[in-house]
């Protein structure tokens, strides 16, 4: 896979017209764009069509992180298959019934459609949070350990992949193996500042991990020249 396919250039705004901005200017130098809860708490699925307009080949990562009881989040998949996005997230911590009605309700809704089945991807722990910050919740595990435990959960009730920090990919494709997606937030040029992430890689550190796609954000949305800061971090991968 060439550098740039690898990236998913995170569009976190509420504004559709800038949100469209932004994906016109990084197409054909991201593998794809991801938008999240910010933009379609706003917007809805008619402000993803509406981004998509004018760039309907545009792979699309939906990050909306679901997490309800099975019934629901089967039902909140079936309505945004028609979106057809290449990914949709939801928390393995909603247990495995939850992510198998999840996947079998992708599944029916996508032939339904006759559309490509969105591949759903399991949170495990978030990149904002530490050791400390998993213990305030109750969790007595290391986050290393409980990613690879939510990532093994996640496989068992079939999900193509997770989402993880880039210091769990390598345990994680050890454990799970070539084939299962390993989704990378939490990945910052050289260049640019961590911000609120606080388990942390460059590009070239991610993927020689083990990742298959990474997810930035700010250093890409945030430049004077949105496609050009992702050409310099294609061309930082590739080095």
């Amino acid at each position: 896979m060439t550098p740039h396919l690898r990236i998913f250039c995170a569009i976190d705004t509420r504004d559709v017209p800038t949100a469209a901005f932004l994906a016109e200017r990084v197409t054909g130098q991201v593998g794809g764009i991801k938008l999240g809860l910010e933009f379609f708490m706003a917007n809805g699925p008619e402000g993803v069509r509406k981004v998509r307009e004018g760039q309907p080949g545009l792979p699309l990562f939906l990050d909306i992180k679901l997490h309800d009881i099975p019934n629901t989040v089967a039902g909140a998949i079936r309505s945004v298959t028609s979106l057809e996005p290449q990914f949709i997230t939801l928390h393995a911590a909603g247990g495995a019934e939850m992510m198998r009605a999840a996947r079998t309700a992708a599944e029916e809704e996508a032939a339904r459609l006759r559309v490509r089945r969105p591949q759903l991807l399991a949170v495990t722990v978030l990149t904002s949070l530490d050791d400390y910050d998993l213990s305030r919740t109750g969790v007595s595990t290391r986050v290393e350990e409980q990613v690879l435990n939510l990532a093994v959960l996640a496989q068992e009730s079939g999900m193509d992949g997770i989402v993880c920090s880039p210091h769990e990919v390598a345990n994680v494709r050890a454990a799970c193996g070539p084939d299962f997606v390993l989704m990378v937030p939490g990945v910052r040029p050289s260049w640019s500042p961590a911000q609120d992430q606080k388990r942390i890689m460059t590009p070239s550190e991610a993927v020689s991990a083990g990742a298959d796609y990474i997810v930035i954000g700010r250093p890409i949305t945030q430049a004077t020249d949105p496609a050009a800061s992702a050409r310099k971090i294609s061309v930082e991968m590739a080095g």
